[in-house]
């Protein structure tokens, strides 16, 4: 039987990313995947496949409606959308081979299989012919990741009524797409196949859409996303959904009591997910579970049990593929003896919709939540002269700065490139910065970053340079 000082049930972000640094600090190291590649959702059905067709279609849609404002005029417009999804299927096969090489350069034993505790440090592989391997590891980390939330009152056939799995390998762009659920995974696809001449209706059981980010972003994200020609039913709950040939009826009732129905061809069901540990036998190992399934964790992601530890999805704290990232990089280091930390307010959230959303730290709903007196500057990108340039003029910065410190709390950005421009709210963030600091600080012109800049001028003094 091969031992190993850690062996990592799981591929994903934060699997493999554990194994690294594991290998990195010395240790022997095993992986197991219960699938034929490794990467785990955020590689093969959730981060990158999503977004090869976000910018797929991206692309089609500023042919269609933005390249003549810039003198270029296409005759023949198309597309071809099963191009499109065989191009989505190559990067997510580049970034498994990927995957597959940091292993073996890492000199990590891979075992293709579903892993199972038979004790606590003892693993049982099972492959898809049923054969049986068992190997040791003095630790273990489970990273086994999360699933799609289904509704207990709808029937997910995967063929009409779908999850994000699914919806990233439909036959043909739908002509009406009804989904349920405007979180971000919701708002993601749908924009996917908006931008491809799909009608798209959003029916969200709360009053706002992307509910997880700051008030103003919602509001926002639902004006740019409607003008676009998305569609919201707010403050509808789903009742149920049917499926009759390739009609799928969602019945739904308003928060007056009447019942409506919506029909489409396609159902997406993007409710969130749920930390995903069949068949892993906790039992025999004794680990625990909390109240909502996930696995219980201390602050060294170690269970109840000395020497298994878990992480990303299926356990506390956000979904996010770079948040499993850190805790594989800080569980490594722990276990090797170092003294690591993950700062999870610094955690940034983005949605991948165009104009992008992103946001880092306090929102203004959790500060008055908290007692915490606040200050706030908004600058719009309408006002940047990049943002005029290319013509991308939604959106906004947003910094909240303590009132008497004048420490940035909070950022959130909605507009182009806003995934990318997050990062200086986080590094000013990590280093306690402050509004002034940031306003003090010179960015280049004519660029995006500006309205950062702009905005920690206003939360400052209220003197935005350019408004």
């Amino acid at each position: 039987m091969s031992k190993y000082q850690v062996v990592i049930i799981g591929s994903g972000p934060g699997g493999y990313i554990a194994a690294i640094r594991c290998a990195q600090l010395g240790m022997k190291v095993a992986i197991i995947e219960k699938y034929n590649v490794l990467g785990g959702t955020c590689t093969n059905v959730g981060c990158i496949p999503s977004k090869a067709l976000l910018d797929s279609s991206e692309h089609y849609h500023n042919a269609e409606k933005a390249f003549a404002d810039h003198g270029i005029t296409t005759k023949g417009l198309a597309f071809d959308f099963s191009k499109m999804v065989s191009r989505k299927d190559g990067v997510v096969k580049a970034n498994n081979d990927g995957i597959a090489f940091l292993m073996k350069k890492n000199k990590i034993d891979t075992y293709y299989g579903k892993g199972s505790f038979v004790t606590k440090n003892k693993i049982a592989i099972t492959n898809d012919k049923g054969e049986v391997t068992e190997i040791e590891g003095e630790k273990v980390v489970i990273g086994t990741g999360s699933k799609p939330i289904n509704l207990p009152f709808i029937k997910i056939d995967k063929k009409r009524i779908i999850t994000s799995t699914e919806a990233l390998t439909l036959s043909e762009v739908p002509k009406h797409l009804v989904i349920i659920g405007g979180g971000i995974i919701g708002v993601e696809l749908g924009s996917v196949y908006l931008r491809l001449g799909a009608k798209v209706t959003v029916v969200e059981y709360l009053d706002k859409i992307v509910p997880s980010m700051d008030d103003d972003i919602c509001k926002e994200m639902q004006r740019v996303l409607k003008k676009q020609g998305m569609e919201f039913m707010l403050s509808h709950k789903v009742t149920g959904a049917s499926v009759k040939a390739k009609e799928v009826t969602v019945t739904v009732e308003n928060n007056k009591g009447e019942k409506l129905e919506v029909k489409g061809d396609y159902c997406l069901v993007a409710v969130g997910r749920a930390p995903y540990t069949e068949g892993l036998n906790l039992e025999a190992a004794g680990v625990a579970k909390d109240e909502r399934g996930r696995i219980a964790v201390n602050d060294h992601l170690e269970t109840n049990v000395p020497g298994i530890y878990a992480l990303g999805d299926v356990v506390r704290g956000a979904m996010l593929a770079h948040k499993a990232e850190e805790e594989g990089v800080m569980l490594a280091e722990y276990i090797a003896g170092q003294k690591p930390h993950i700062n999870y307010n610094l955690i940034p959230g983005v949605a991948y919709t165009w104009p992008e959303a992103a946001s880092v730290g306090a929102t203004e709903r959790e500060l008055k939540e908290k007692g915490i007196a606040f200050k706030s500057g908004k600058f719009p990108f309408r006002a940047l002269g990049r943002a005029r340039a290319s013509g991308d003029l939604d959106g906004f910065v947003k910094v909240l700065a303590d009132q008497n410190t004048d420490e940035i709390l909070g950022v959130h950005i909605i507009g182009a490139r806003a995934a990318d421009l997050i990062i200086e709210g986080v590094v000013a963030m990590e280093y306690r910065a402050s509004a002034e600091d940031v306003a003090r600080m010179s960015h280049p012109h004519p660029t995006y970053t500006e309205a950062f800049k702009e905005a920690c001028l206003t939360a400052t003094e209220n003197r935005p340079l350019n408004m």
